[in-house]
């Protein structure tokens, strides 16, 4: 049933509208400045209080070389002593955040990002660990879900085993296309043989899942060119892929600006490209997960969301969304409870504020009740494809067909659309309308109209 989907050119005509990607509702557009540290240290207080479980993200900023499609918060540099006085202030953070923690509170899932976080050296990871164990309860039995991203020219087979070694047992690979005209015109060249080397490498190393990330809509691909990538990169078995859209915003994102427009695909060629590979990683076996996201069926995200256990936080899907979210590093992300928090995007105000002992929480929110049965509502929309009214009723003690009245009328059409199936005791999200789920969710997103919707890109 999770698989299913219907491939409907009119209905994404229609639907295919610019929106935000919900890993969180509220978004991360909504964070305001009026959030500071002393909400993050209350927040941290409660979940001490709570002994909720966590889950840590730690935001490495460097890369040796630049991508030209990028928009993540990086530092192009190819001196390596940079990382140095970058990962002193990450210590220093770790300690000021872990001593309001208590020591019994698992840390279920760390995911090490970036930028590229294999650009540190051997020695620098081990000790970066090395801190991480000191001061929170990492799992040392293999049992926690730690990954790491990759960037397969920047790793090797000893690299791999250090992060084994030092408790990691998911990695996620950045490939986008394999055409190697398509990795000239984004400044990514990179093998299928090192992509390869680095996916045997993490299963002789007995890594428990490996993802993959590609990209359609990037300058010089053809629908044949990627349908060609998407055929090799099925050889290659990963446990999950994700396959993103790529959003020209030259005016947002300063890398970008070195692509020529003129070598984007046109919007008919991208449909094609992301309908083919529908095609060929569904005729593969690989489940349709939501959100760009396909994986194997004996993968733990196709599991919970069989199981109605699948959840969706700042890291996307996950199977962790019970945690509480810390995010160390430059511009990281946390949702400790109610509240949404991010460190300074800036490199030297993130480090000058550890300088002097203080967090560098910059902005954030703190979802009011509203926004909690929203949020509700779409997590269930987004991970499940399916809404249970009185699921939504008992947990928040409201009646839905009231607190949404004037939804109604939207949802109606979407029904008379095909795109849900809208009944008195719930919603369901068509085969035809999964591709975009996202428009449905943005029904009940009481923000969007007051957001400047070019800050987002197109569903697909």
């Amino acid at each position: 049933m999770y698989d299913a989907l219907q491939w409907d050119s009119d209905l994404i005509r229609r639907y295919d509208l610019a929106g935000p990607r919900y890993t969180s509702y509220p978004t991360a557009v909504q964070l305001h400045s009026e959030i500071g540290s002393f909400d993050l240290l209350h927040a941290l207080r409660d979940s001490r209080r709570a002994a909720r479980p966590l889950s840590l993200y730690v935001h490495v900023p460097f890369c040796a070389n630049i991508c030209y499609y990028c928009a993540c918060n990086k530092v192009i540099t190819k001196d390596r002593a940079r990382a140095q006085p970058y990962l002193q202030r990450l210590e220093q953070e770790i300690q000021l955040i872990a001593c309001h923690l208590d020591p019994g509170q698992t840390v279920e899932q760390l995911h090490f990002g970036g930028g590229t976080p294999t650009f540190l050296s051997h020695v620098e990871l081990r000790e970066l660990m090395a801190h991480l164990r000191q001061h929170f309860n990492l799992l040392d039995d293999d049992s926690g879900d730690y990954g790491i991203e990759i960037d397969p020219r920047e790793a090797d087979w000893s690299t791999m085993g250090l992060l084994r070694e030092l408790g990691f047992n998911r990695v996620s690979l950045g490939v986008q296309d394999l055409d190697p005209a398509v990795q000239r015109a984004i400044n990514r060249l990179q093998s299928l043989e090192q992509t390869r080397t680095i996916i045997e490498a993490a299963r002789t190393l007995q890594f428990r899942s490996i993802n993959l990330d590609l990209i359609y809509g990037l300058p010089k691909q053809t629908p044949e060119g990627f349908a060609r990538t998407v055929e090799e990169v099925i050889k290659l078995q990963p446990d999950r892929l994700s396959v993103f859209n790529y959003a020209h915003l030259p005016e947002r994102f300063m890398p970008q600006r070195r692509i020529d427009s003129s070598d984007l695909p046109a919007p008919a060629a991208k449909l094609e490209m992301l309908h083919r590979t529908i095609e060929q990683l569904t005729g593969a076996g690989y489940r349709y997960i939501g959100m760009d996201h396909f994986a194997l069926p004996d993968d733990e995200l196709a599991i919970a969301q069989e199981e109605g256990t699948l959840q969706r936080n700042f890291q996307g899907y996950t199977t962790h969304g019970h945690c509480d979210l810390i995010g160390l590093g430059v511009s990281s992300i946390s949702q400790i409870g109610d509240l949404y928090c991010q460190n300074s995007s800036d490199l030297a105000d993130y480090q000058n504020a550890l300088d002097a002992a203080q967090l560098a929480t910059r902005r954030g929110l703190i979802c009011n009740q509203d926004d909690r049965v929203r949020r509700a509502v779409i997590q269930d929309l987004i991970c499940h494809f399916e809404l249970d009214f009185e699921r939504i009723e008992q947990a928040f003690t409201i009646d839905f067909h009231g607190y949404f009245k004037e939804l109604w009328p939207a949802l109606k059409v979407m029904a008379k659309d095909g795109l849900i199936e809208l009944r008195s005791d719930g919603i369901s999200v068509l085969p035809a309308g999964r591709l975009l789920v996202r428009s449905v969710c943005m029904v009940f997103d009481a923000y969007l109209d007051l957001s400047n919707r070019q800050r987002f890109s197109r569903v697909i």
